[in-house]
């Protein structure tokens, strides 16, 4: 394993890159961290070069500076040719997804899968419970600063079903206390993606594996219906018994899958550029 950072303007990027061989890159959820892989990346690195890395503004990444413009889908891009990667399969959780499916519609020829885990497509509304849970984030963090924001954070739905899970609640539990919390003060200059993912699924020209959880939140089982039936080169499967954090609740099933779906794309044009 090699871990390194790259500098770019108004941010760090921590990174580390495991084992050898077609490339993989994992993106992490909101408020979370490269470390919700670990339950991946040493059965990927068996077959895979595995590259994983926290976003602007998470993890050890740390805060970014504001306000320095930026996409997360080009600090990813800059980080493949950081490291020479001229294509890969991109996976990403949630908020990772967003960012893995902006950069396969911004770069097509750099993406050459997508793996969508429960992955936020803007444009679905929000359920009433998950809805209402986000305003109580916003209102800790109004009333109470970031601190407050983090502790109404984790008791968000979409960790209900790892919550009962003494590991996986203590792992979530020192990752979202990570986080910095700028996008919650209103210190993210993330420019706008246009056009809407939404609106341009039928031009996603790459193969993309959906999965989702079985007990996730409603409007995030919306969303990855809409993305498995509108995505051309979709296949989808539904994690049973697991909530949104498929990879840390199922990782058996959800490896396996991953693994399966890598190997069957063409081969590679090559890991360098």
């Amino acid at each position: 394993m090699t871990a390194g950072t790259l500098r770019l303007p108004g941010a760090r990027i921590a990174y580390e890159v495991t084992g050898d061989g077609p490339v993989i890159v994992l993106i992490h959820g909101f408020g979370l961290d490269m470390r919700m892989w670990d339950r991946q990346v040493a059965q990927l690195a068996d077959r895979f070069q595995v590259v994983r890395y926290d976003c602007r503004g998470f993890g050890s990444s740390g805060p970014m500076d504001y306000p320095v413009p930026y996409t997360h889908a080009g600090d990813l891009l800059a980080l493949l040719d950081h490291l020479a990667v001229a294509d890969a399969v991109v996976a990403g959780l949630s908020f990772g997804g967003r960012v893995a499916l902006q950069c396969a519609l911004a770069a097509p020829t750099r993406v050459r899968g997508l793996m969508l885990l429960d992955a936020v497509l803007d444009g679905i509304v929000w359920d009433e419970r998950s809805t209402a849970a986000m305003d109580e984030v916003a209102r800790q963090v109004e009333a109470h600063g970031v601190a407050a924001g983090l502790v109404a954070w984790r008791a968000h739905p979409l960790f209900d079903a790892a919550r009962k899970r003494p590991e996986l609640a203590a792992e979530l539990a020192d990752m979202v206390a990570d986080y910095p919390g700028q996008h919650w003060l209103g210190l993210d200059a993330h420019e706008p993606v246009r056009p809407a993912a939404i609106d341009v699924l039928e031009e996603v020209a790459m193969p993309a594996l959906v999965l989702s959880g079985e007990l996730d939140v409603p409007c995030f089982r919306e969303m990855s219906a809409v993305l498995a039936s509108r995505i051309p080169l979709a296949q989808s499967a539904v994690i049973a018994g697991a909530g949104h954090m498929i990879n840390m609740e199922a990782p058996g099933v959800v490896n396996e899958l991953m693994i399966q779906f890598a190997d069957g794309l063409d081969q590679p044009s090559g890991r360098n550029k």
